[in-house]
């Protein structure tokens, strides 16, 4: 009983545990969808869903150079009406895309055609920021309600539906645990694959038990595996406006198409 207890544990690297916190807390950022606050010239989420895939479908169809800037155009002017968070996760999301297109067509360039690889980032960065826009001001709930419109099937749709929630929620359930053995590890851990494992574990029992608590919550609200169209869509006045814009640019991709 004379003898100190004192305990010094043995110095130890967390490098591991913290490199797993900064990937997951990256892929959730990327992952995470906000709701995003629709204006009163907002279209109805199936309007916008074939209008940005018409877009997008011309912006990657156009050989006039004048186009694909008309329309890089466009999408500036919307990103800066765009929260300030919204906006840099766009811009940032866009820039990536366009820069791995210019990196993918850097032969080209190095072979006498620059053209094609500034044509191929503009595209890139035109048509991301496109699918960024909508995703960022569009309710996740409304969008997958869109599906219907296309006729998808609808366990497609509840595929989407509880993935774009699921995989973000286990992510956080993840990352608890991963800050959880981080603050709890004291002196050193020969094992740190053990304790990955163990975290792994901790989330497939999370996912059983979401997945087993959502079966209950759609079966005692009467969930038929059927989504009602009428009840995620209505066309609005808004819908009008936006399709005859793109009838309009439909027109111009024509007139500049024949100019080439």
């Amino acid at each position: 009983m004379c003898e100190p207890q004192d305990y010094a544990p043995l110095p130890d690297r967390d490098g591991f545990v913290t490199r797993s916190i900064l990937s997951m807390s990256s892929v959730l950022a990327r992952l995470r969808l906000d709701d995003g606050a629709e204006t009163r010239l907002s279209p109805s989420a199936p309007a916008k869903l074939v209008g940005t895939i018409v877009l997008i479908m011309l912006t990657s169809l156009a050989r006039n150079y004048l186009f694909v800037l008309i329309m890089l155009a466009a999408v500036l002017v919307r990103a800066a009406f765009l929260p300030r968070h919204a906006l840099a996760r766009t811009a940032a999301t866009a820039s990536a895309a366009a820069l791995v297109a210019l990196v993918l067509m850097l032969p080209a360039a190095l072979l006498g055609q620059p053209r094609s690889a500034i044509t191929l980032a503009t595209k890139a960065l035109v048509t991301t920021g496109l699918a960024m826009e909508v995703a960022l001001t569009t309710p996740s709930a409304q969008l997958t309600g869109a599906l219907r419109a296309f006729l998808v099937p609808n366990v497609v749709i509840l595929t989407v539906d509880l993935a774009l929630r699921s995989i973000v929620r286990l992510g956080e359930a993840a990352l608890e645990v991963l800050t959880a053995l981080q603050l709890r590890s004291v002196g050193r851990n020969t094992n740190k694959q053990g304790s990955m494992g163990g975290v792994g574990g901790v989330v497939l029992v999370k996912a059983a038990r979401a997945a087993q608590d959502t079966s209950d919550a759609m079966r005692c609200r009467g969930f038929e595996g059927s989504y009602d169209l009428q009840a995620t869509w209505r066309p609005r006045l808004s819908d009008a406006l936006w399709a005859s814009m793109l009838v309009a640019v439909i027109a111009l991709f024509i007139v500049l198409q024949r100019q080439v």
